[in-house]
């Protein structure tokens, strides 16, 4: 890891000090590299090469780190981790134009692995990752269908997760269906990461997590928690409102709303569903040669599921 956190860094070494100390502040504020760490993982269990690695490693998190930029300029966060996000010092042109620097030279990282199919797997991912954005932006808001949801987190993380097992195994000397169980592995563990996520967003205290808690719901946007409680409690006027697209109502009243799910079996059945996310990504990965990075891997899918953040 810090081979690739060195790569990122240098990433930025023949562009304007302004965005030196911009991927410099991105880079320094933290993160758990949970997807960097999948690929080294994947790669290490599966026999790729050091180098190519390293590389699509930093590719990763470089992608996943511009999405960040750009998720934040869309929301309106000022806060990620516990720092001030690039939007909450910068104009949103200036921002905009971060995120597409880092975006290119996560692709050039790709590049530089010099495997075509995977650069081809990068691109499509890509734009998936973006026309999931705009999708959430333009018809998400009140969208209380499941399908419409699963399709939605499988856009925003699990497709970048999905991504970074398969290339790791592409680059590796195994066969199509080794290939394949490792990318059906990064897409259940990606689903179950968002979901805690999402579950995070009603449960967690707002200097864990690093926004304010039921934030998703207060834009409208109805995830898991919020479904399964309008299972049970359908004529709830308040999800009403939101259906309907009253997306504004009183803080209060929807504040009320994220206590009343926070409070309700929802939250124990979005976690089941979560679980049965890894359950299922542990039976692909058990298809993997048996060693201490499969084992890893194995731990980690069971964080995601038990973590607080």
């Amino acid at each position: 890891m810090k081979q690739v956190e060195a790569l990122m860094r240098c990433q930025g070494a023949d562009c304007h000090p302004e965005l030196r100390t911009a991927l410099e502040h991105l880079l320094s504020a933290g993160g758990k590299r949970i997807r960097p760490t999948m690929s080294i993982l994947t790669g290490r269990m599966l026999g790729a090469p050091h180098d190519r690695l390293i590389i699509l490693a930093a590719a990763v998190e470089m992608l996943h780190t511009a999405t960040l930029v750009h998720d934040d300029l869309i929301d309106g966060a000022l806060m990620r981790r516990g720092s001030k996000t690039l939007n909450a010092q910068w104009s949103p042109p200036a921002t905009v134009l971060t995120g597409d620097f880092i975006f290119a030279r996560s692709a050039k990282l790709a590049a530089e692995t010099d495997h075509l199919p995977l650069m081809k797997n990068f691109a499509a991912t890509l734009a998936i990752i973006v026309n999931g954005e705009l999708t959430q932006l333009f018809s998400g808001r009140g969208n209380a269908d499941r399908e419409h949801y699963n399709i939605r987190i499988q856009a925003k993380t699990a497709s970048l997760m999905e991504m970074t097992t398969r290339a790791a195994a592409m680059i590796s000397p195994v066969p199509d269906a080794m290939i394949e169980n490792m990318r059906l592995f990064g897409y259940h563990l990606g689903m179950a990461f968002q979901i805690v996520d999402d579950v995070l967003d009603f449960t967690g205290e707002q200097n864990e997590v690093g926004k304010p808690v039921g934030s998703d719901l207060l834009q409208g946007l109805i995830t898991l928690p919020a479904l399964y409680y309008m299972e049970r409690h359908a004529q709830d006027p308040r999800l009403q409102s939101l259906v309907n697209g009253k997306f504004l109502l009183e803080r209060s009243i929807m504040e009320s709303l994220v206590q009343d799910i926070r409070k309700d079996d929802a939250i124990k059945l979005s976690l089941a569903e979560g679980r049965e996310h890894v359950k299922t990504a542990l039976q692909y990965l058990s298809h993997a040669p048996k060693n201490d990075e499969r084992q890893a891997l194995e731990d980690l899918a069971k964080f995601i599921v038990n973590r607080r953040t």
